[in-house]
């Protein structure tokens, strides 16, 4: 077992005896690359759910998802809500005794992984107005204030909603795909709290063919 250590991430004491590697906030693919040569099974990811999409996307990209990956952060996030994780003390105790389970891994067309929360919105801070499927299901056409985009555990993948104010008593409506596809003049793709650089007119995100390993309680 052997911890990356994001940036200035928590990494609270049951992992006290754990060697550790430390990387930038989110760490680059040579940081990456020298914990995994230093872990036997495992990898504990100490940061944000940016710095795990990144180890994720690393996996994905070398063909080893089958390595074993623990998640630890201070506090609630995208990532810990849709894996049922535990965060603070309770998930650095889960990534020494937990078991690894084979988990729904979603990406987008960049090959880019997604492992808490995207989002697509207007550029410019404007509305998002496009098109958007859910495999062949319609989920709207028009403007929305952002599209959100959820790994799906228990689905086909992938669970989308648009931001949509349907009224304040309404909750959205969610549909559920292997993949979801937009069309639009322009949008800003937001992945695990980072947003692109430059808007794009087309993107989907998928369920990747293979899960990763994610210890979960």
């Amino acid at each position: 077992m052997h911890i990356l250590r994001c940036g200035d991430a928590a990494t609270f004491a049951p992992l006290d005896s754990c060697r550790m590697t430390s990387g930038e906030a989110i760490p680059t693919k040579a940081q990456i690359d020298e914990a995994l040569e230093l872990a036997s099974e495992r990898l504990v990811v100490a940061g944000s759910d940016a710095a795990l999409a990144a180890v994720m996307t690393r996996l994905m990209r070398t063909e080893r998802l089958d390595t074993e990956v623990a998640f630890v952060r201070a506090t609630a996030s995208p990532v810990t809500t849709a894996y049922g994780l535990p965060h603070g003390d309770v998930a650095a105790e889960l990534a020494v005794t937990g078991i690894a389970q084979p988990s729904v891994l979603i990406r987008d067309e960049s090959g880019q992984a997604i492992v808490g929360q995207a989002l697509w919105t207007g550029p410019e801070q404007g509305k998002l107005e496009g098109q958007v499927y859910a495999d062949s299901e319609h989920v709207f056409t028009g403007k929305v204030p952002f599209v959100e985009l959820l790994p799906s555990l228990d689905g086909p993948g992938v669970r989308v909603a648009s931001g949509k104010k349907h009224g304040l008593r309404r909750r959205r409506e969610w549909f559920d795909g292997r993949a979801v596809q937009l069309g639009t003049a322009g949008a800003i793709v937001v992945r695990d709290g980072v947003p692109a650089k430059r808007p794009v007119k087309r993107s989907s995100v998928y369920r990747h063919t293979e899960p990763m390993h994610l210890v979960r309680p």
